[in-house]
Formats: structure tokens, C-alpha cells, sequence
């Protein structure tokens, strides 16, 4: 068990670096925005998070 929770805390830092890397701070505060609101079961939050996302990534294609 404590193994699983290593693990899911290493993929969770890494795809956090990768976003950070990728699409900067801008994609970092959609990411924390989209956990949190899925933690918090607050669909505003979450659709701000992904919305901020979707634009990071689709933005240099616009």
C-alpha cells in the first residue's frame, strides 16, 4: 500500500514539473485550478482549470 502512494505522489510531481516546463505558470494555475475543483467537487473550478488548460494547449495553434 505504501508503495501505490509513492508512486501516484511521483507521477503526480512529475506531471506537474511537465506542465510547469511546457506550458509555464499560466499551466500550472489551470492544473491547481482543475484539482481543486475536482477535489472539491466545485464544477465552476474544475471548468476554469480545464478551459485554462485546453487554451495552453491549443493556444499556439490559433
Amino acid at each position: 500500500m505504501p508503495a501505490i502512494a509513492l508512486l501516484a505522489a511521483v507521477a503526480a510531481v512529475a506531471a506537474e514539473q511537465l506542465v510547469q516546463w511546457k506550458y509555464g505558470p499560466m499551466g500550472i494555475a489551470g492544473l491547481l485550478l482543475l484539482t481543486v475543483g475536482l477535489k472539491a467537487k466545485s464544477p465552476a473550478c474544475s471548468s476554469v482549470g480545464a478551459g485554462v488548460l485546453a487554451l495552453m494547449v491549443t493556444g499556439p495553434t490559433l
